[in-house]
């Protein structure tokens, strides 16, 4: 990848963190981030381990599908031949 594409990938993950709820951001920004474990978060947040799961989960689906969905071409681009 490019320095271009790289940093266009960069600022769609950041979209994506931005547009997911803020508890959700924040437990996935401390597991990958700051490495904590899930029994820590759920500690510090309150919520069961489980929660804390469920929450990972859908962060990295959310993850995936803004990613999947801003990386697919445009139904008006034509593909190279």
């Amino acid at each position: 990848m490019t320095d271009i594409a790289n940093t266009e990938r960069l600022e769609r993950l950041e979209a994506a963190l931005l547009s997911m709820p803020r508890l959700r951001r924040e437990i996935f920004l401390a597991v990958r981030l700051d490495a904590m474990s899930y029994a820590d978060i759920a500690d510090r947040t309150g919520l069961s381990v489980r929660a804390v799961e469920h929450q990972m989960a859908r962060a990295i689906m959310h993850i995936g599908h803004h990613l999947r969905d801003t990386d697919a071409p445009s139904p008006h681009r034509s593909s190279p031949t």
